[in-house]
């Protein structure tokens, strides 16, 4: 037996022999495996839309997500029908939910029992509320600094005024802010309109989830000059003729609009007329021009009308030259005055003749 054992030819073969036997347990082993793993197969369906039944009429669920990521795996046949075809659904069941806050299981169907099915996310919070409708007036706004300077928004108007938002009544009752906003380019001087969509926003800015009804409005958006009404003054120069007394001086009208830059006509108080009065000769209306101030870009007169209420000195002598005739002592009173100087000449005769005869 030794002698075999140490002929080479014998350890040859039964190292031969080992060889074959290894190989083929081996092979056995291996052989389950690699079919199974050939003939598996995983794949991950994203953004699979997620339906809901519950009563849409009346009440309103949030938390529940649009879409989930479904994960199957198993025979690489079904993966792959399952991915090409998309014919089963992900859905949450809530039609015997009562108001309040749940945790739901996501539930699939028409999927293959032989795949391995996976939802991320698998359960889901959400909130039954019931559903409230109302009614909310539309604040339209845009950003001023587009309006050219000089210029000022005047109003904005929304069409319709109103809207009809439906929600949650926990969003409802948070709404702070029903907006339109306008948008433009920069340097706006001229009156538009234009379609803006409606945003239902919290006290905080943040949007709400929430149906809206128009979601879109036309927005009237009203520009115009800058205007402010100033008052006028009388501005007198020069002196009028000696003959000539100006009583008063009226003038219409009283304010003027001026338009142009804001800071500009904010620094006006008055708008003054110059009135010659050596050009004042009798009572009428005269006419002077408005003088642009400077930086101001037009007026709403550019003309003020002055009544002028004058006398005359000539008229005043000849209104007095009838009043003295009338002091004059009247001529019936002249024969006294006579009388008076003819006793007196008929005394000095007397005392004369008196002085000779003596």
């Amino acid at each position: 037996m030794d002698k075999m054992m140490d002929s080479p030819w014998v350890l040859r073969i039964i190292a031969l022999f080992l060889a074959f036997l290894l190989f083929f347990s081996v092979r056995t082993e291996l052989s389950p495996l690699n079919k199974a793993t050939s003939n598996e197969q995983t794949d991950v369906i994203r953004d699979v839309p997620v339906d809901v039944y519950y009563d849409n009429e009346n009440l309103i669920v949030t938390g529940l997500p649009e879409t989930v990521d479904v994960t199957i795996e198993g025979p690489m046949a079904l993966v792959l029908k399952a991915k090409g075809a998309k014919d089963f659904s992900i859905f949450a069941d809530l039609s015997n939910l009562l108001l309040g806050e749940h945790d739901v299981k996501l539930q699939y169907e028409n999927i293959s029992e032989k795949l391995k099915v996976t939802l991320d996310p698998a359960t889901v919070h959400v909130n039954i509320e019931e559903k409230v409708t109302q009614e909310f007036r539309v604040d339209p706004e845009m950003n001023k600094r587009l309006i050219e300077e000089g210029f000022i928004l005047k109003e904005m108007t929304a069409s319709p005024p109103t809207v009809y938002v439906t929600g949650a009544k926990s969003a409802i009752e948070s709404i702070s802010y029903v907006k339109a906003t306008v948008t433009g380019e920069q340097g706006l001087k001229q009156s538009f309109t234009q379609e803006a969509a409606v945003k239902v926003l919290d006290r905080d800015l943040n949007k709400l989830d929430v149906t809206i009804e128009p979601e879109i409005v036309k927005v009237q958006v009203d520009i115009a000059e800058y205007s402010r009404e100033i008052p006028v003054v009388l501005k007198e120069t020069g002196q009028a003729a000696e003959d000539i007394t100006i009583n008063s001086l009226t003038f219409t009208p009283k304010m003027i609009k001026v338009y142009g830059r804001k800071s500009i006509i904010d620094s006006l108080t008055s708008i003054p007329i110059t009135v010659d009065l050596s050009k004042i000769t009798e009572s009428k209306t005269y006419e002077f021009d408005v003088k642009l101030p400077d930086g101001v870009t037009k007026i709403s007169d550019k003309k003020i009308k002055v009544k002028a209420d004058i006398t005359k000195v000539e008229q005043e002598e000849q209104q007095k030259t009838p009043a003295s005739t009338e002091e004059t002592p009247p001529p019936t009173e002249e024969p006294d005055v006579t009388d008076e100087s003819t006793t007196t000449d008929k005394n000095t005769s007397t005392e004369e003749s008196e002085d000779i005869d003596s």
